[in-house]
């Protein structure tokens, strides 16, 4: 096969409808837009959400909730990720195994089982994380914000 052979598979590919070209196409006259009103006019677009004057969904219904900006988003990591784990563990070594994402602080939860002693170092520990890896051995130790 060589280049000037290349085409692309059968039927991927439609020409485009030549539309207002005479009354042989099928879409002459009024090129598929219908008869007179604001949409059979050029330039017109409608505003996301508009319902032609009444009031829109998003002004019927009412407000819940609030948005607390004070809230502090963590990186969620188990015990039962971290017993693969070997030597100290770092927020820098989660990201290198994919665990986490960078910029991103750590919380260690203790969903799972801790066999070996570990020394992990995180942003934030759940008390059943800290119980089970100082159970084992281990050490805990928070970075300070």
């Amino acid at each position: 096969m060589k280049l000037h052979e290349l085409s692309p598979a059968k039927g991927s590919k439609h020409s485009k409808k030549r539309v207002g070209r005479g009354p042989g196409s099928g879409l002459g006259k009024t090129a598929g837009r219908g008869e007179k009103g604001q949409k059979s006019r050029t330039g017109y677009s409608s505003r996301p959400g508009f319902e032609g004057g009444q009031m829109p969904l998003v002004r019927r219904v009412p407000k819940r909730g609030f948005t607390n900006i004070w809230r502090r988003e963590y990186a969620v990591v188990n015990l039962s990720q971290l017993a693969e784990l070997e030597g100290d563990i770092t927020p820098e070594t989660l990201r290198e195994f994919g665990l986490v994402r960078s910029g991103r602080k750590v919380k260690v939860l203790g969903d799972g089982e801790v066999a070996k002693p570990l020394h992990v170092v995180a942003d934030k520990f759940s008390k059943s994380a800290r119980e089970k890896i100082e159970a084992a051995g281990g050490r805990c130790e928070e970075l300070q914000a």
